[in-house]
């Protein structure tokens, strides 16, 4: 996952606030290679939403079957139009998440 650059400043990306999403996955046994493919191949259409903010993904140093999302959004109707989006359906939806043995989310709102 080489796509970690955005064309936003971090002080633009919270200016304003924000939905914020965080998320940890954990792949099953065998497949966080498969796991981290798909998300190389997501990201960057990730990052180029409307209502993308900030859309930030990595993998743990100690543990590499594990990944942690960091997901600004501008509002709540920019991360629903996220979750329709056909590349989140075919990639995250279709391809990556059966191969997941856990997934949390958690929604914020920036102070």
């Amino acid at each position: 996952m080489n796509h970690y650059a955005t064309q936003k400043s971090l002080s633009d990306a919270v200016d304003g606030g924000g939905l914020l999403v965080v998320a940890q996955w954990e792949a099953k046994p065998g497949e966080a290679d498969r796991v981290a493919g798909i998300l190389d191949r997501f990201l960057p259409e990730a990052q180029r939403e409307d209502g993308v903010k900030l859309f930030l993904i990595s993998r743990a140093k100690d543990n590499p079957a594990q990944f942690l999302f960091y997901e600004l959004f501008r509002d709540e109707a920019a991360f629903k139009a996220h979750q329709e989006s056909a590349h989140f359906k075919t990639l995250i939806a279709g391809q990556a998440l059966p191969l997941l043995a856990k997934r949390e989310r958690a929604q914020y709102g920036l102070l």
